[in-house]
């Protein structure tokens, strides 16, 4: 079977396709097929006059749009045929599925088209060229993170996700019944990042689901969601995380351009850039003080200690402006607000920093604590007891110094591509209010 997308290197041959009926016209003396699949579309031509194409003209006389054929011909050059310049004429049509009835919605004119009812008939949805062009792009950048990462020496890994112990924190965790007692569904794989370092591995990394029970509607949060996981031993400070990370983007960005840059843009209307090396760095009390005096942005000194939604709109501006960059990170969190893993300095500043994107925290990473002793303090302090106690344990006996971080997939591919909503960057949205399909 062929792509459509692979015709012209076929022209004058024989070839078999399989593929969605994209448009039917049947006029007096000839009917037209328009077939399409993730590759592309071609003409299929039936001449109703000849004999040995009646069993064919009964065929496409009941075909509607949308159904699956199988179709065999002759792909022969048609200058006159405004598709591609290029038609099959068949020897034969199977139908191997058939549209039975008008469609919720039409894929091709989503304006007016509420978005639930978009999400309800996802499997329509993701029909439109430009909704289902979102997860090749998606893919295509996560194949070439994952490439540098398997070019400096990581190891891809797979974790648990349900776990016997409230992880992080023990809040917004969903709780599960398992056989005859408690489990919940893994905020993260941090803690099992972190075995990974102590068991000797040094490089790891992992693409997988991750859970938080946040009631939570904003247009970039999800009850779950795909989580980008790394973490690395042997490092001498958070900015060892920093630079693999910048320059794991960059070139995840650089080869995506190269491979799907025009097409991104003609769809989409989104030129990809390229980030520059080193992405530059501010502290976190040197923004709030630079975009209060810019920008005129105020808050209370008691919201200092995080970045406002706002405040990470603001940063996108002030990293344009201030470096003519599209990346920010931002360093020197108060210890208090992170988790108890990550890394204190001695005057409890935290060894971490977020990344913001286009306005918008992609990243959170860090130094973590190796220490036992530190890490026993870090946990108590955070009232965290016998539930953290198998954690722990990986630090009792021997564990390098280490670092990393997350991204969340669904929410860099809404920045990336201008999407709207992560509801439209996941094939799958799961939120507050929604579980099906």
């Amino acid at each position: 079977m062929i792509k459509l997308g692979n015709l012209k290197e076929h022209i004058g041959k024989e070839v078999e396709v399989q593929a969605f009926v994209d448009n039917v016209r049947n006029i007096k003396w000839v009917q037209f097929i328009v077939l399409r699949d993730l590759t592309g579309k071609v003409q299929v031509t039936i001449e109703k006059s000849l004999e040995e194409n009646k069993e064919m003209v009964e065929i496409v006389n009941e075909l509607t749009i949308d159904s699956t054929v199988k179709i065999k011909g002759k792909l022969i050059e048609n200058e006159n045929v405004k598709l591609n310049g290029m038609e099959i004429i068949p020897t034969s049509i199977e139908v191997t599925s058939k549209c039975l009835g008008e469609l919720p919605f039409n894929y091709n004119n989503l304006e007016g088209v509420n978005l639930d009812t978009r999400l309800d008939h996802r499997f329509i949805d993701l029909r439109n060229e430009k909704n289902g062009l979102i997860f090749k792009v998606q893919s295509t950048l996560i194949r070439y993170m994952r490439e540098y990462l398997y070019n400096n020496n990581f190891t891809e890994i797979h974790t648990p996700k349900m776990i016997g112990a409230a992880s992080e924190s023990g809040s917004e965790v969903f709780e599960v019944k398992y056989f005859d007692r408690k489990a919940y569904l893994a905020q993260s794989p941090q803690f099992y990042k972190q075995m990974a370092m102590a068991a000797g591995m040094e490089r790891i990394f992992e693409v997988a689901p991750c859970f938080r029970a946040e009631n939570s509607n904003t247009n970039r949060h999800a009850t779950e969601f795909t989580s980008f996981d790394l973490e690395f031993s042997y490092i001498d400070s958070f900015e060892d995380v920093m630079n693999l990370e910048a320059e794991m983007l960059a070139y995840g960005l650089e080869h995506l351009k190269n491979e799907m840059g025009e097409k991104i843009k003609k769809v989409f209307g989104v030129d990809i850039i390229v980030p520059t090396l080193p992405f530059p760095k501010m502290a976190l009390r040197d923004v709030y003080t630079e975009i209060e005096e810019r920008y005129g942005y105020k808050v209370d000194e008691s919201e200092k200690t995080d970045l406002t939604t706002e405040a990470e709109r603001l940063v996108g501006r002030l990293a344009k402006e201030k470096y003519n960059h599209e990346f920010m990170f931002i360093t020197d969190y108060p210890a208090d607000k992170r988790a108890f893993y990550h890394m204190r300095n001695e005057e409890g500043v935290l060894q971490g920093y977020d990344l913001i994107w286009r306005g918008v925290e992609i990243t959170s990473g860090a130094q973590r604590e190796h220490r036992y002793e530190e890490i026993c303090k870090n946990a108590a302090s955070k009232g965290l007891g016998e539930d953290v106690k198998f954690y722990l344990d990986f630090f009792k006996y021997g564990c390098p110094p280490h670092g990393g971080f997350a991204i969340g997939v669904d929410r860099l591919t809404m920045l990336l591509l201008n999407v709207p909503s992560v509801k439209e960057s996941q094939f799958l949205f799961r939120g507050p209010n929604r579980l099906n399909p």
